[in-house]
């Protein structure tokens, strides 16, 4: 016999909604799993048992994040299953910039009042993430909390462990002037900067649901579109090329999270001709009236992860990711200069 509360679901608390959340999410937790995982949905610590095989010295490397207030997209259009795939991709596509391989991931669905369908819904879209990148969902929690949350509204987070052989951490001490830089197209603005994005286009007022000839969608499609996982290309080619490091563009732009990959004394002299910047973004700057400097301060501006490797294994990197169904290409280097990002 399940418990029940007839108090505390008079103070706004469902347990038996939760049971049945955990029911209809079954189904989509199954898809993740793969062979390390030791225990099913419900227990108290998710099991898994890490593949050793061909690793001489295992490093576990671990990354967390949310999706943030893109969400508020996801209440204004009511659809809720991409928003997971968010989720995963924020955390998995940090750990593979080290060279980890994603094992499994957990989540954080806190919700104002639970409702099973939508909470499933969630759920989903944190499963297909995972089957994108190859991991297991072994585990996580839903936290209905009234009075903290509206009823209609939720917050969702996630957490990722990869395992990596010491040997073959990517720590760019390798690095050399004249390494190419290859970008990885993104998917859209991914899932950072939406708090600008909500105040230029004003996106609680409407105008989601218009439609853009540029696009080939409406804003709101386009603006839910979720982040581009990259794992399993970037693991392709990490078994092929020697890869000098990688960079995953998130909050910051380029002016933040390109310098985090380079080695102390140089920079990353990008050619803005070469960059394939989609629509959208010019949509967002034309309606904020943003200056250049502050878009690639701030978004992706359609390039979603950059990937550096040695000259003469640009041409084979770029053809490896392409293989991969990757729409790789260059557009930049490694110089010798003061460490950060050189626009030209």
């Amino acid at each position: 016999m399940k418990s029940e509360s007839a108090s505390y679901k008079a103070a706004g608390v469902d347990i038996t909604a939760g049971y049945r959340a955990v029911e209809l999410m079954k189904s989509h937790v199954a898809r993740t799993m793969t062979s390390g995982v030791l225990s099913g949905i419900g227990g108290f610590g998710g099991l898994f048992e890490l593949d050793l095989t061909n690793i001489q010295r295992p490093v576990l490397v671990s990354g967390t994040d949310g999706v943030g207030t893109k969400l508020k997209l996801a209440f204004l259009m009511d659809k809720h299953d991409t928003v997971g795939i968010d989720c995963v991709a924020m955390c998995v596509n940090d750990v593979i910039c080290c060279g980890a391989k994603p094992q499994f991931f957990l989540d954080y669905v806190a919700v104002g009042k639970n409702v099973p369908e939508r909470v499933a819904q969630i759920v989903s879209g944190v499963a297909e993430g995972c089957v994108q990148s190859g991991c297991a969902l072994i585990g996580g929690e839903t936290a209905e909390m009234p009075g903290f949350y509206p009823e209609d509204e939720y917050d969702l987070a996630g957490f990722t462990v990869g395992v990596v052989d010491k040997s073959k951490i990517l720590d760019n001490t390798s690095m050399q002037a004249g390494d190419a830089l290859i970008a990885l197209p993104s998917s859209g603005v991914h899932s950072n900067g939406f708090s600008l994005v909500r105040k230029v286009l004003d996106v609680e007022k409407g105008g989601l649901d218009q439609h853009y000839d540029d696009l080939g969608r409406t804003l709101g499609e386009a603006l839910l579109e979720p982040t581009r996982i990259y794992v399993k290309p970037v693991l392709a080619l990490l078994e092929q090329v020697q890869v000098r490091a990688i960079s995953h563009i998130t909050g910051g732009g380029f002016y933040e999270n390109i310098p985090r990959s380079l080695a102390p004394g140089f920079t990353a002299r990008i050619e803005k001709a070469k960059i394939q910047t989609p629509p959208l973004f010019s949509i967002i700057q034309k309606a904020g009236g943003i200056p250049e400097r502050d878009m690639f301060n701030t978004f992706n501006m359609g390039v979603g992860m950059c990937v550096t490797v040695a000259a003469d294994q640009a041409d084979q990197a770029v053809q490896i990711l392409q293989e991969q169904g990757v729409d790789a290409y260059l557009f930049g280097e490694v110089a010798k200069g003061e460490e950060g990002v050189e626009l030209w």
